[in-house]
C-alpha cells in the first residue's frame, strides 16, 4: 500500500475536529491536528489506517506523523 499524505488545502481547510468523509475513505481529524496546521498552514500528514469496525463502512483513516518543511 502506497503511504498517502493529506495537506490541510486538500482536507478543505476544515475548523473543527470531527470524522470526515474524503474519496479516499473517513479521516478523523482531532483539535491537535488543527492547531498543527493553523500553526503551520502547509504541514503535510501521513495518513494512518484504522481498523474499520464492521458496522462502519469504508476505510478510517487517522493524521499521523506530520512534515512542516517549507514548500519547494
Amino acid at each position: 500500500m502506497a503511504v498517502g499524505k493529506i495537506t490541510w488545502e486538500k482536507a478543505g481547510h476544515v475548523t473543527e475536529p470531527g470524522r470526515y468523509m474524503f474519496t479516499f475513505g473517513w479521516l478523523t481529524i482531532t483539535a491537535a491536528d488543527l492547531d498543527i496546521w493553523k500553526q503551520y498552514p502547509h504541514a503535510t500528514f501521513t495518513l494512518v489506517a484504522q481498523r474499520s469496525s464492521e458496522d462502519s463502512a469504508g476505510d478510517e483513516f487517522t493524521l499521523g506523523a506530520f512534515d512542516v518543511s517549507p514548500r519547494a
